[in-house]
């Protein structure tokens, strides 16, 4: 069986190079952020132009999503304000969502169809935050990530994905609702 639900991406984030490595006191590196409209995902491969990009220690986890509801409630956990306004690019995922319930997808194969044919996933590890939210952010905002930091997942077929309304083809049930919520698990479920 499989189930279909509506999604939205939100913002795409293609980087060649790693920003946030180091000592957090050093600073970001000045490398080159791109935000296209759309990108090329390649199967066992990831995302075309990416720094995870073809990296063998990385195809099973390639590609990174985001919810962008778990963002906000993580910013405004963080902070104690209304967390719309944080710049969700600061996380550097690839992939923000919106209405997407991301940890049931843990260990399963998945497709999102932005208008060019489905693309398909399987979804890996927690993308778990690092210190450099903190610096990047407000103090907190790593603590507050923590179970919110979004989904690794490796690619298993070819295709196009765009920013815009969209569809994921799930295995199981998935609830948008839940998109925010905080979920500690160390592996993911098994059906």
């Amino acid at each position: 069986m499989t189930f279909t639900y509506p999604l939205e991406i939100v913002q795409l984030l293609v980087a060649p190079s790693h920003a946030y490595f180091g000592r957090s006191a050093d600073g970001p590196a000045d490398v080159p952020t791109l935000f296209p409209e759309s990108v090329e995902v390649v199967e066992g491969k990831g995302i075309r132009g990416d720094r995870f990009f073809g990296v063998r220690a990385h195809t099973e986890a390639a590609v990174s999503f985001l919810a962008i509801e778990a963002w906000e409630a993580a910013i405004t956990a963080a902070n104690g304000e209304n967390g719309e306004n944080g710049a969700v690019s600061v996380a550097r995922r690839n992939i923000v969502t919106r209405g997407l319930e991301l940890d049931p997808l843990r260990g399963e194969d998945f497709a999102v169809d932005t208008g060019d044919g489905p693309v398909r996933f399987r979804g890996g590890r927690p993308a778990h935050p690092c210190a450099w939210m903190d610096r990047m952010v407000v103090d907190g905002t790593r603590k507050a990530l923590i179970g919110r930091g979004g989904l690794r997942a490796g690619v298993l077929g070819s295709g196009v994905l765009r920013v815009g309304p969209g569809v994921v083809h799930s295995p199981v049930p998935l609830d948008a609702a839940r998109a925010a919520d905080s979920v500690r698990r160390a592996q993911p479920l098994r059906h």
